[in-house]
């Protein structure tokens, strides 16, 4: 298991009391080194979007169990914020949530010839998400086969 993913797991139970507590949905974690540093990042969403002061007080929060626990080793960058416009669509409840949006979705392998595909989310079942490409085409994947499942950006 990559460094990333075990600390990950380790930050979960620190993390998920303070974003239930203040009503907020954890979207994602991730633990990644970019260049020379270690960044600790937490994706918080709730209805209506999240506010700066949300992003503030789940960091300060959490700031404070990572101090009284250490669970990482090395030093790190804390980033709390939104998921933003694009947001990943990772957990069960988030495929129901934006149903009939338009979503991005990347597969580890091609089908047809591409890698990638968009069309407005029918819904995830039994592990297999459906979409509407926007020629009328009704595509199925396995959530296990996509790489990343986002809301779409249309300009």
């Amino acid at each position: 298991m990559a460094k990333g993913n075990m600390t990950e797991k380790k930050i979960l139970p620190l993390l998920e009391p303070i974003v239930e507590e203040k009503g907020l949905d954890l979207v994602e974690v991730e633990f990644v080194k970019e260049g020379a540093n270690w960044y600790l990042r937490i994706f918080i969403d709730k209805d209506g979007g999240v506010t700066i002061d949300d992003c503030e007080d789940v960091s300060r929060q959490l700031e404070v169990k990572l101090d009284e626990t250490d669970p990482i080793e090395q030093a790190y960058i804390l980033e709390v914020s939104s998921p933003g416009i694009d947001r990943p669509l990772k957990k069960d409840k988030d495929f129901e949530k934006y149903k009939g949006e338009v979503i991005d979705v990347k597969l580890y392998q091609a089908v047809d010839g591409t890698k990638q595909f968009q069309g407005k989310l029918l819904g995830l079942e039994d592990g297999i998400i459906s979409l509407e490409e926007e020629n009328g085409t009704i595509r199925q994947f396995g959530k296990k086969e996509t790489a990343s499942v986002k809301l779409a950006v249309i300009f």
